[in-house]
């Protein structure tokens, strides 16, 4: 971690959405990092309206748990519970100056045509004081008429509409590259790669993502973080491209054409999470701050 810290600034951890990480791993994680260390922290899945197998909670979380079968069910109380475990755990980092903010990253089956945006006030209750960047992956919500009382409801919470780059491509689950500014003081850009096939068709996460970025591309990236980066005090963008080194080569390509832009009132950071760290090592990214540190 030591060695990671050197190198890169910035990590958004993956594994917080499969389980509950022990206080004592993340105050590793805490301790190993540099004061200017930025951990960004995806909620975990019974949050984001995915499927959740107890089994992969702490033993003494599941008995309070509702279930059905050996799924929990996704009830005010279960995310209250889930969420309140999170934050114990995950205290050493979110109650320091290293957190970023909660990422969570919707199901494609939340959609309009079943659900309303307004079922995750609970939650937004619940994370009151901390930033919380919400991806939604059901096209529809971003759609002709429904995109503007979409962004209206994430500018009404403060909350931050992660925007996508994605392929371009309708299917449904495949969001539009929109650069929308919902909430001020954070934007946040998730880079899934350009191959259509790949993100609609593929097995594993690896396939979906398989992408290598070419240098016109990540022009045009640098050339929208440079303009988009100032309406916002703080700019976090994470390459999820995540075959191979395709993520860090990305970043650091990018971090040159900024530099060629003479962007300098933008800062950015890149990091790639190693294989020694107890969280998965999926995705590779960076941010970009026009006022914080």
């Amino acid at each position: 971690m030591r060695w990671y810290a050197d190198h890169f600034d910035l990590v958004e951890v993956n594994s917080t959405f499969y389980a509950i990480p022990p206080e004592r791993t993340v105050q590793q994680w805490h301790d190993q990092t540099p004061p200017d260390f930025v951990f960004d922290i995806k909620l975990h899945q019974l949050l984001s309206r995915h499927r959740a197998e107890a089994k992969f909670l702490p033993p003494d979380l599941r008995r309070e748990l509702p279930l059905a079968g050996d799924v929990v069910k996704l009830t005010s109380q279960s995310e209250k519970l889930v969420l309140q475990r999170m934050l114990r755990e995950l205290a050493p980092i979110v109650t320091s100056k290293k957190f970023g903010a909660f990422l969570l990253q919707l199901s494609p089956a939340f959609s309009p045509r079943e659900h309303i945006l307004a079922e995750l006030d609970h939650l937004f209750a619940l994370l009151s004081g901390y930033r919380v960047a919400v991806e939604l992956r059901n096209r529809a919500w971003m759609n002709d008429e429904q995109a503007l009382s979409t962004v209206e409801f994430f500018r009404e919470r403060r909350a931050t509409l992660v925007t996508v780059d994605a392929p371009e491509t309708e299917h449904f689950t495949v969001m539009p590259r929109t650069h929308v500014v919902s909430n001020s003081s954070l934007a946040y850009y998730r880079l899934h790669g350009r191959d259509a096939q790949a993100f609609v068709r593929g097995r594993t996460v690896a396939d979906r993502f398989n992408y290598q970025y070419s240098g016109e591309e990540l022009e045009e990236i640098a050339r929208h973080i440079i303009t988009w980066s100032r309406d916002v005090q703080e700019f976090h963008a994470v390459f999820n491209n995540n075959r191979s080194d395709f993520a860090p080569a990305a970043a650091r390509k990018l971090l040159q054409l900024l530099a060629a832009f003479r962007s300098t009132n933008v800062r950015v950071r890149q990091r790639r999470v190693p294989q020694q760290l107890s969280f998965d090592g999926e995705q590779g990214g960076l941010t970009a701050e026009t006022s914080e540190l």
